[in-house]
């Protein structure tokens, strides 16, 4: 239930005063789903979403159909949504998946790195340093089309298979796609192995290799339960971009081990509790989840959307 007041604002001078949080629900939740959700009910998802004021929501990927069946209407979902007034990033593999993206009117486009060889190789059937040469010409495309290029970092905590990852690795796979024009990195613990020791002495050691904190975002998993103490040790250190799923949506596709995102709401709940504005509604937000979960068949697992939703609580 709503209790009006909480949670009380205490705002603390070490952290910053508005965050953005970069919704990937609508993406990376999605493709996680066994059952392909119809492409009109994404859409409306992702008006919801902008309506509850998350003003980044990354709306799907342009990668070939037979890897990630679940965001095969790529092509009909887009233009659904892109009269939108926010930011619609989308995943772009290659560069077929750039001229696919760019021919619908993409302007915010993202690639998908791995700190590891292992991950790189099941991921995307290359080594990290193939993988790299393959973002180059879509990178530089890109910019040359003055479309925002985030990139994407997998396994910056631990692997699956390798276990711990060397920071100076890490620092060298974000340092590469920053000097290959990426505007944005986002820093991700796939299978949520990170604990706040370890996230604040990686961004320390970015910082040192000239990636500073305002180029990057966090993404965290909440497999250990450990994502919103990761978010806050990375807020303490200068990160205003934080990775969140409403609802809680998504894992990742080739790590088995992998849980469910961060949750949008009990990031929200948290923020709005270090007295930081995101500008988001949450009734609305918990509202679009609770629908979202209904067309899923199955209850949120946000901690935040279960305390907050009721039986009457008013779709928007």
């Amino acid at each position: 239930m709503t209790v009006p007041g909480l949670p009380m604002a205490v705002p603390s001078r070490d952290l910053p005063t508005r965050v953005r949080i970069h919704e990937v629900g609508a993406r990376d939740g999605l493709q996680n789903e066994k059952a392909t959700v119809p492409t009109e009910v994404k859409a409306e998802f992702i008006r919801r979403l902008a309506d509850a004021g998350l003003t980044t929501i990354e709306a799907t990927s342009f990668v070939h159909p037979k890897w990630v069946p679940q965001l095969a209407d790529a092509e009909a979902l887009f233009p659904m949504v892109a009269d939108l007034p926010v930011a619609l990033p989308v995943l772009v593999p290659n560069e077929r998946g750039l001229d696919r993206a760019l021919g619908l009117g993409a302007r915010r486009v993202a690639v998908f790195a791995s700190a590891t060889e292992s991950f790189a190789k099941a991921n995307l059937n290359r080594t990290v340093d193939e993988a790299l040469a393959m973002f180059e010409p879509v990178v530089s495309r890109a910019k040359a089309a003055s479309v925002h290029v985030r990139g994407y970092l997998s396994m910056c905590f631990g692997d699956p298979w390798e276990g711990a990852v060397p920071i100076p690795q890490v620092v060298k796979v974000c340092r590469a796609l920053l000097d290959m024009g990426c505007d944005e990195l986002s820093l991700g613990d796939t299978i949520g192995v990170a604990t706040p020791g370890h996230v604040v002495v990686l961004l320390a050691a970015l910082d040192e290799a000239g990636v500073p904190p305002t180029a990057l975002g966090v993404h965290f998993h909440d497999t250990y339960g450990q994502a919103l103490a990761n978010t806050l040790a990375a807020l303490q250190q200068g990160v205003t971009t934080v990775d969140a799923s409403a609802g809680g949506l998504g894992g990742c596709p080739y790590a088995k081990s992998a849980t469910g995102n961060l949750a949008t709401e009990d990031l929200v709940w948290m923020l709005r509790g270090l007295g930081i504005d995101t500008g988001i509604d949450l009734g609305r937000l918990v509202a679009t989840s609770t629908w979202m979960a209904a067309q899923l068949g199955r209850p949120s697992p946000s901690r935040t959307v279960r305390a907050l939703s009721h039986e009457d609580t008013e779709e928007h």
